[in-house]
């Protein structure tokens, strides 16, 4: 029986304290990084009056206008509310989405 050793040959580097810092720097950058981005939020209309939420690339929900109101169901149907205007319809949608979705952040 026979076995073969590799053995390497190892070299001594010296690094100034600048380079180290850098190499330092990137490393962390590396391991930690930033806080991901909230997802963004789309808007497709597939109908008069009917406006599709896309939540990070999910389906988010939708709001309906009705006569002079927007009706506000989530990514479950869930009723959400109905408002006055198409913004604050949009943004009481978006704002359930964080709390219902928290796990897209991760995801975008």
């Amino acid at each position: 029986m026979s076995t073969t050793v590799t053995r390497r040959q190892q070299a001594e580097v010296t690094l100034d304290t600048a380079t180290i810092a850098a190499i330092t720097e990137i490393e962390a950058q590396v391991v930690a990084p930033g806080p991901a981005a909230p997802p963004r939020i789309s808007w497709s209309r597939p109908d008069t009056g009917l406006w599709a939420a896309n939540y990070g690339g999910y389906y988010g929900g939708t709001v309906d206008r009705q006569g002079s109101h927007y009706f506000v169901s989530d990514t479950f149907g869930q009723y959400v509310g109905d408002f006055r205007s198409l913004e604050e319809a949009q943004e009481r949608l978006a704002e359930r989405l964080r709390v219902l979705l928290p796990d897209v952040l991760g995801n975008v």
